[in-house]
């Protein structure tokens, strides 16, 4: 059984590494300074760059994370330390369908209530349907993160005169933070590449735009858009678009992780 995880285990990093290594093929040659600081150019005319969709891409994403991350942390904690009634097993159960629910849907759901009232496509309504996919992710993630904290602790924490909802903040979220932080990442990954919800929401825009009340191009669009193009120049730049989108995602995850590795070493 050791021998078959680990053979596994070597095709799934096997996998990984493949596409990878054809993004860097593909894309690695059009990465140059154009690439990062300018705006697409008429389509069928050679050069440009994606600084827009890059610039939407942080905008869109972190105005996202900012509405989903405490939703969710916030859930999966009250799961964790007091859903064990009724209404805990209602969010969970809607947290799981929500999970299943096909992107597209959520873009319809947004599409519907923020895009039509509105009158007009905007980066907003495209953080919050990227937010709701992200909450029930984050939400049951952390949840089962938090029921790992031993109960001694909690049982330490109200010995001592703490109350329940500040032994939850302050003892047990503290010692789950790793756990908590890997589904944070998790769900904003899971987010980034994105692009059925925001079709329907953040449109794209060929124009620099920062603001989130208008439409907004973000990487996962440029890479749409090109990709299904008829030129030859836009495939080029979408692969590049997608190693980009690939770099940033990976870069999140180890300025997190050094941050975390750093927030251990100064509490030892």
């Amino acid at each position: 059984m050791t021998t078959l995880v680990g053979v596994l285990s070597f095709v799934a990093v096997l996998a990984l590494a493949v596409i990878l290594g054809y993004l860097v093929v593909k894309g690695a040659s059009s990465l140059d300074w154009n690439f990062f600081v300018k705006n697409p150019v008429p389509a069928g005319q050679a050069g440009g760059g994606v600084a827009n969709a890059i610039v939407g891409t942080v905008i869109i994403v972190g105005v996202a994370a900012l509405i989903g991350l405490p939703i969710g942390i916030g859930t999966g904690l009250y799961l964790a330390e007091y859903g064990s009634g009724r209404f805990g097993w209602i969010v969970r159960f809607v947290a799981d369908v929500l999970n299943g629910t096909p992107s597209i849907v959520v873009g319809i759901f947004a599409w519907t209530w923020l895009v039509r009232p509105m009158g007009h496509f905007s980066a907003l309504a495209g953080s919050v349907a990227l937010a709701v996919l992200m909450v029930p992710m984050i939400a049951r993630t952390t949840e089962e993160m938090v029921r790992l904290v031993p109960h001694s602790l909690r049982e330490a924490a109200l010995a001592l005169g703490y109350p329940r909802w500040r032994t939850s903040l302050r003892i047990v979220a503290r010692t789950a933070l790793a756990g908590i932080l890997t589904s944070c990442l998790v769900g904003i990954a899971r987010i980034a590449g994105e692009t059925a919800p925001l079709l329907f929401t953040a449109l794209g825009n060929l124009n620099f735009s920062s603001s989130i009340l208008q439409p907004m191009q973000t990487l996962s669009l440029q890479v749409f858009t090109y990709g299904t193009g008829p030129f030859d120049e836009w495939h080029r730049l979408a692969w590049a678009a997608a190693l980009v989108l690939m770099g940033l995602v990976l870069l999140l995850s180890l300025t997190a992780r050094w941050a975390l590795r750093s927030r251990h070493g100064a509490a030892r």
